[in-house]
């Protein structure tokens, strides 16, 4: 919200001074969301902006004409949100993150520090519907030209969490992907500790998971991508229109290598990966 509220004053607006932010808040219960879309559009809110990709499905279904624009991790071309990132057509645009798309790289990179390690797990949120399937298609794919055998884990919520880490110690998997998810986002920090307290080796997008304890992370800046999701929201509130402003695709993507946490699993990281971070923290 920090980034979100940074693009939204780069813009002009200011909550409480010349705009009036309606939060909603469905705590990972993706149900909730197209009542609370409708409510939104019960309200005649001049522009829905939603942040995840259910809640932009659930808003682009609740009407036609408020102004819409999102935060997606996936493809919304794929997704029906938009026709196509150059010209949306309709009442929605937004940002999206390459997160989805790069997801796979999560296995190359933790196939690269564990080269002996024939299964990992994968940990996906069921609840996301579209999204999970999307992410699971391509990390399959991925796993099948790696050669490496994925064990699927389902988490969506805390009991969950720590149901998949059991699994995973049980199984006696290399490691674990974390795909990317609102949810899991929210939940960084427990993931690090998770994966630390079961002394398993775990990757994640964001900065934030390694400087939470996670080994590494690999994605993009999430508070840049809010930021450029409150600007499109400000342009939107002055009057321009959804279908002539392209979706804008978050570019910049982060390695991040968490020395300290690997010296605690007894891993040592290769050169090769150490000189392509982005940042390392000792």
């Amino acid at each position: 919200m920090a980034g979100f509220l940074k693009g939204l004053g780069e813009s002009g607006y200011e909550d409480g001074r010349n705009v009036a932010i309606e939060y909603r808040w469905a705590e990972s219960q993706n149900d909730r969301l197209p009542e609370m879309a409708a409510d939104l559009v019960r309200r005649q809110v001049a522009v829905i902006a939603a942040t995840t990709t259910p809640a932009a499905l659930a808003a682009k279904a609740a009407t036609p004409t408020i102004p819409i624009v999102f935060e997606s991790a996936t493809d919304p071309v794929r997704l029906g949100l938009v026709a196509s990132l150059n010209r949306p057509g309709g009442n929605v645009t937004g940002v999206t993150q390459t997160n989805a798309e790069v997801a796979p790289k999560l296995l190359q990179l933790l196939h690269e520090l564990l080269p002996t390690a024939r299964t990992m797990g994968l940990l996906i949120n069921p609840a996301s519907g579209v999204l999970a399937d999307n992410q699971l298609r391509n990390f399959l794919a991925a796993a099948q030209t790696l050669g490496v055998e994925l064990q699927v884990l389902k988490a969506s919520t805390d009991g969950e969490l720590d149901a998949a880490f059991a699994d995973v110690v049980k199984s006696r998997a290399g490691g674990i992907v974390i795909s990317t998810d609102p949810f899991f986002t929210s939940h960084g920090a427990q993931l690090a500790a998770l994966a630390s307290r079961n002394s398993v080796a775990a990757v994640y997008k964001g900065r934030e998971f390694a400087a939470a304890g996670g080994l590494m992370s690999y994605g993009t800046d999430i508070a840049d991508t809010f930021r450029l999701t409150g600007l499109y929201a400000g342009r939107l509130l002055r009057g321009e229109k959804p279908s002539e402003l392209p979706v804008q695709q978050a570019a910049k993507v982060e390695l991040i290598i968490n020395t300290r946490t690997a010296k605690t699993l007894h891993i040592d990281f290769p050169l090769t990966l150490l000189g392509r971070a982005d940042e390392v923290i000792e």
